[in-house]
């Protein structure tokens, strides 16, 4: 980024080491906020001891807020499997073990599942989305919103598709036949749970924004 564009950019640290995160949510936000630029957290992650989706967002985002001093942004999201009563919910990422990795989580998850048949596979995706503006933005006290969303579907038989990350490749949204692994990014984009957390944090964060430049 140069020039001009540089100089009208706003920029917000998204609290994640993974790229995969950084460049979807660049292509979600920058669709609706074309000057916002989303940069990569290189800091040191905070311990994620919340027991929920919401409290482990703000920890995060908070922590990359502290760190950086920018506006910060943070999404704790992981699926929900109906039969398993929500699990492996906030331990999507870790479901295998800490040192595991996509894969593996998916793996375990579907042998887990081996001998459940439908209809009984329903899951659904869950993404919250934390936003904090440092105290030295806000004008002496951080402010903090959090935004929530939710993408129907089920769990295919057999991983399909090479789009997306985690467990894309075996979540078949409702009201399609392929998983979300099959869709183009684009397509995920528009309806994917984290689509519908912004869809709620869009306002707020312009709003944000705004009282900060």
């Amino acid at each position: 980024m140069s020039g001009e564009a540089a100089a009208d950019a706003i920029e917000v640290v998204l609290a994640t080491h993974n790229a995969h995160k950084v460049a979807e949510f660049q292509r979600i936000l920058g669709a609706r906020m074309p000057r916002l630029h989303v940069l990569g957290y290189d800091g040191p992650s905070p311990v994620e001891d919340g027991t929920s989706f919401a409290a482990n967002a703000l920890i995060k985002a908070r922590a990359a807020a502290a760190h950086t001093g920018r506006i910060s942004l943070a999404d704790d999201s992981g699926i929900a499997v109906d039969v398993m009563g929500g699990a492996p919910g906030i331990f999507s990422a870790r479901w295998a073990g800490h040192a595991a990795g996509d894969e593996a989580n998916l793996r375990l998850l579907l042998a887990q599942l081996a001998d459940v048949r439908r209809p009984d596979r329903g899951a659904a995706f869950h993404c919250t989305i934390a936003v904090v503006v440092p105290a030295e933005l806000a004008g002496g006290e951080a402010r903090e919103f959090v935004a929530e969303g939710l993408w129907r579907g089920a769990l295919a038989y057999e991983p399909r598709g090479s789009h997306g990350f985690g467990y894309d490749p075996i979540f078949e949204p409702e009201g399609h036949e392929v998983t979300a692994a099959e869709l183009r990014p684009e397509q995920k984009n528009a309806i994917s749970h984290r689509a519908r957390a912004f869809e709620a944090l869009i306002p707020e964060l312009q709003r944000l924004v705004a009282g900060v430049e």
